[in-house]
């Protein structure tokens, strides 16, 4: 008999109330919110902030193109929602996944 294990993801309400009208409507960039989306429940599921990604594994993971995940990686560094700097090897890079909106947060509240 197998048993299969659910893993669940919590993302913050900012991921969809804010950031998924603006990546997907206002920017045009539906690829860079579904690589976000894969970047962040990723981090989530590793409980750190740097996630071991090829594009390779992204464009896996995501169905898209790995010209497409490309774009929307230098979109997403551009946006501040990864960090401009991959550490890692060329063949394996570490990306790390930025939440700014909780910084943000943690200054208002």
């Amino acid at each position: 008999m197998t048993t299969l294990i659910a893993r669940q993801s919590t993302l913050d309400a900012y991921v969809f109330d804010v950031l998924m009208p603006d990546l997907v409507g206002h920017d045009r960039r539906p690829a860079a919110f579904v690589v976000y989306l894969f970047l962040l429940h990723s981090a989530q599921a590793l409980g750190r902030d740097q996630v071991p990604a090829s594009l390779q594994t992204i464009s896996v993971k995501t169905g898209l193109s790995k010209s497409a995940v490309q774009v929307a990686l230098r979109h997403l560094k551009r946006r501040g929602l990864i960090g401009a700097e991959e550490v890692g090897t060329q063949v394996n890079p570490v990306r790390q996944v930025l939440r700014p909106w909780r910084r943000r947060l943690e200054v208002v509240g």
